[in-house]
């Protein structure tokens, strides 16, 4: 791929900006860039609107087994260009290839084949008024145009989380993916009209949140939002969206606790809590950035984890042996090194990386040494803040309420990790921590029937399952007398 200019996906047709304004696409490996995005404008999105608005009638009519039929293809066209896509995502994102091949492109197909066939067996209610020769019954009928916004730590995956359930649903869909990594969702545009997807059910408009984004959330007829990504502009979002009254779901930031008890079988512990700090880079919201460990094995914990991180290789994303690729842009990575600054002002303890890391042959890439720093308190600022990036804390604690009142102390509640085999401990634990999920003795272990979203700052409704149909559905209940 030499310089690859994207261009906005509209009504199954691939178009230039109106204002003809660019973006610098950046390669994180190596900081070149190496290609130009549409800066979309209010007329880019006005366009796209039109052209959903226009096939909304039709689309919602169609039969659930040729929305499914349509759905599963995508998913299969997918899989087939497995290696294409994982690169591309590779070379947007800085993650390695090896991640993307695994993780980030099958989940992203298999998105389209769970709705293609959840479709197919969402059901709604009817209730019948017994001595009152009444029969209720709910229409679930999708909601018309929605917009769905997506962030750039796994862009097709959480692209395609939205927008499978959106059109699976009848709806038609706006969607702006992330403006740092465009790539893979322009590819998703050719694959949409292979599979036979009528125009304009789908329209991909790129370009900046703040305008590109925004015109999406003010626009007065699209009426749902799904959106992904930091609480602030998560905020935002709701503060616009309210007076319109649009139907909104929100995933935003995490700062998710990892609790290690010692009776935890201590192999699988320690493998697992490498990934779950360090899978992406540390870019993913549900990555378990703050480690409690009990005191009793917190020195051994402590001694074992540095040295299995520091046999991390931080290397070009090509690379089949490569752990850790790059960061997603040069801000961000400057936005994590400020956090290993301020947790050093703040007297922890800086126990292994910190440093940014020099790539022979891709010198300008975005390197940064996975760092693992331990902390004196919980209420340091590298414990209560989300830093998004290769950087974990790690400190001892005493007894379960000790633990449990650190862990729900941050004003975020996405995930939490718990490592014990005591069961009674299991349920009190699960039960109290303040977090849309709780993995015991696990992570990242992804069922998509399961509702998946926060509480707190980490956002408002769930998506995944039947919650994402239902969302991008109104319920209609239709009242009979006999």
């Amino acid at each position: 791929m030499d310089k690859m200019n994207i261009k906005n996906y509209i009504n199954g047709d691939f178009l230039v900006p109106i204002a003809n304004g660019w973006i610098d696409n950046y390669n994180p490996s190596n900081g070149e860039v190496y290609g130009q995005i549409p800066n979309s404008s209010k007329d880019d999105v006005e366009q796209a609107y039109k052209a959903a608005k226009s096939a909304f009638p039709s689309w919602s009519q169609t039969t659930l087994e040729e929305r499914s039929r349509i759905l599963i293809k995508i998913s299969e066209l997918l899989e087939a260009n497995l290696d294409r896509f994982a690169e591309a995502e590779s070379k947007d994102n800085g993650k390695p290839v090896s991640l993307a091949k695994m993780v980030d492109i099958p989940r992203a197909a298999s998105n389209f084949r769970f709705f293609g066939n959840a479709i197919t067996q969402f059901a709604s209610e009817s209730h019948e008024s017994v001595g009152q020769n009444a029969v209720n019954y709910t229409l679930r009928q999708p909601i018309g145009v929605v917009g769905c916004i997506s962030p750039w730590n796994l862009p097709l995956y959480l692209f395609t989380w939205k927008i499978a359930p959106a059109i699976a649903a009848g709806n038609c869909v706006v969607a702006k993916p992330s403006e740092v990594t465009p790539m893979t969702a322009y590819l998703l545009g050719e694959i949409c009209n292979e599979a036979g997807l009528p125009k304009g059910v789908l329209n991909i408009v790129h370009g900046l949140g703040t305008t590109t984004g925004q015109a999406i959330v003010e626009h007065p007829n699209i009426k749902a939002i799904s959106f992904t990504g930091g609480t602030a502009t998560g905020a935002h979002i709701a503060k616009v969206a309210a007076p319109m009254f649009k139907k909104l779901s929100l995933e935003l930031g995490g700062k998710n606790p990892n609790i290690i008890f010692a009776d935890c079988d201590y192999d699988d512990m320690l493998n697992t809590t490498v990934r779950s700090s360090f899978a992406n880079q540390g870019q993913i919201c549900l990555c378990g950035s703050r480690i409690f460990v009990e005191e009793s094995i917190y020195d051994k914990f402590k001694a074992d984890f540095v040295e299995k991180v520091k046999g991390l290789k931080v290397g070009h994303p090509s690379e089949i042996d490569t752990n850790i690729g790059a960061l997603v842009s040069k801000p961000h990575l400057e936005k994590v090194k400020s956090y290993i600054e301020i947790a050093k002002e703040e007297g922890a303890t800086i126990l292994c990386g910190g440093n940014e890391v020099t790539v022979e042959g891709y010198e300008n890439g975005y390197y940064l040494q996975p760092t693992i720093i331990e902390v004196k308190t919980d209420d340091c600022r590298v414990n209560q803040e989300e830093i998004f990036g290769p950087v974990v804390t790690i400190m001892p604690f005493k007894t379960e309420d000790d633990v449990l009142d650190m862990a729900n102390k941050v004003k975020y509640g996405l995930s939490a990790t718990l490592w014990t085999n005591n069961l009674k401990r299991t349920m009190r634990m699960s039960n109290q921590l303040q977090a849309g999920i709780v993995w015991v003795n696990t992570w990242m272990m992804r069922d998509l029937r399961t509702p998946f979203g926060g509480v707190k700052a980490s956002g408002v409704g769930r998506e995944g399952g039947f919650e994402a149909l239902r969302f991008f559905t109104e319920p209609k209940n239709v009242c009979i007398k006999y």
